[in-house]
């Protein structure tokens, strides 16, 4: 059988939470099979699905997968992919792409240095609603960008933080926020600065639980993003992208709302305001619903994975791209902890 259409062989290093959704979209996909799991602290998803366990990676990577998809803990994203590229072993990296820009440098030189890809899991790119948004922006639907508003209010169950989410390298910025922040630098361009208020008040954890970012960007738009997972609210894209089943929807609700000179859109409803003829206030909006593919970001991310995995495509999201939103996540926390605006430090990377 030609090698290209065999099923990729994809290891599988963490089996919590997101370790469970990549093997049900493993499970989904024709072109991939589960070969194994490495997991230090459960094997039962492994003997739910009836593939080998190991208890450490490095176990998992003599085996030898055509490649393999990282959902550990946040602050061991960047040691694990350094053992799979030095192997040779092609990655989809769970976001974020480190803890810290310091890390994220060492893995993008290596990744230059080595040629192995990686594509990070900033999944919500390869989501339909954000390709049919970039595309109204890219068409001049909307004109200038003048401002984007994003929400991400919810509240997580308690059992939830039982583990590492409770400790630095978690919080709501780097778990959550980091995906919004990414979605608004990929519609709206780079973002050069930020103010931020962060609080850990109602958990009471190392790490925040709310956060409230006034964002500028390189082109002179503004942004605002306003997070939390201790709040009965349903504005946010988990609740309202129909894209994991295991949250409650409430689809009439948006995520964020795009604004500019000739139109705005609300996201992910898709609904684009525009004026027919008179351009004001005192003028009637006319709305639109945009048109939009079909599929989840998840299965769409992992069919581009395996087309990188291959040497058929370039990642989507880098690990230099993704270094980006982790720049300003860093950039948030350091202005939240000042208490005045924060320049975000470019990546400085040829990748």
């Amino acid at each position: 059988m030609n090698r290209f259409n065999a099923p990729l062989q994809i290891g599988l290093i963490g089996a919590g939470r997101m370790g469970r959704s990549h093997a049900a979209a493993i499970a989904s996909e024709p072109g991939a099979r589960l070969s194994a799991i490495a997991d230090p602290i459960s094997k039962a998803l492994a003997e739910e699905l009836e593939v080998p366990h190991y208890v450490a990676p490095a176990d998992l990577l003599a085996t030898n997968p055509d490649a393999v998809i990282i959902a550990t803990p946040n602050d061991q994203h960047v040691a694990t992919a350094l053992a799979c590229i030095e192997a040779g072993i092609p990655v989809l990296l769970e976001k974020p792409v480190g803890v810290n820009l310091d890390e994220a440098r060492l893995l993008a030189r290596r990744v230059q240095e080595l040629g192995v890809p990686v594509l990070v899991g900033h999944h919500r790119r390869h989501h339909p609603v954000v390709q049919a948004a970039k595309d109204v922006i890219a068409a001049g639907r909307l004109g200038d960008l003048v401002a984007i508003n994003g929400l991400w209010l919810t509240r997580k169950p308690d059992d939830y933080f039982d583990s590492w989410r409770r400790s630095p390298g978690a919080g709501v910025l780097l778990i959550n926020l980091v995906h919004d922040l990414d979605i608004f630098r990929y519609l709206f361009g780079e973002i050069d600065g930020v103010q931020a208020i962060t609080s850990n008040r109602i958990r009471g954890f190392e790490v925040e639980d709310t956060a409230g970012l006034l964002l500028s960007f390189v082109s002179g738009a503004v942004g605002t993003l306003t997070g939390s997972d201790t709040v009965a609210a349903p504005w946010g894209w988990d609740q309202s992208a129909g894209d994991d089943p295991q949250f409650a929807q409430h689809p009439d609700q948006s995520a964020y709302t795009v604004a500019g000179t000739k139109g705005s859109l609300s996201i992910p409803q898709l609904n684009l305001w525009t004026y027919k003829g008179n351009t004001d206030w005192h003028h009637d909006l006319s709305m639109e619903v945009v048109p939009r593919a079909e599929g989840g970001a998840l299965q769409r991310q992992l069919r581009h994975f395996i087309t990188v995995a291959r040497g058929q495509a370039d990642p989507i999201v880098s690990v230099a791209d993704a270094a980006k939103s982790l720049a300003a996540v860093e950039a948030v926390q350091q202005a939240a902890a000042s208490g005045t605006q924060i320049e975000v430090t470019p990546l400085e990377t040829s990748e």
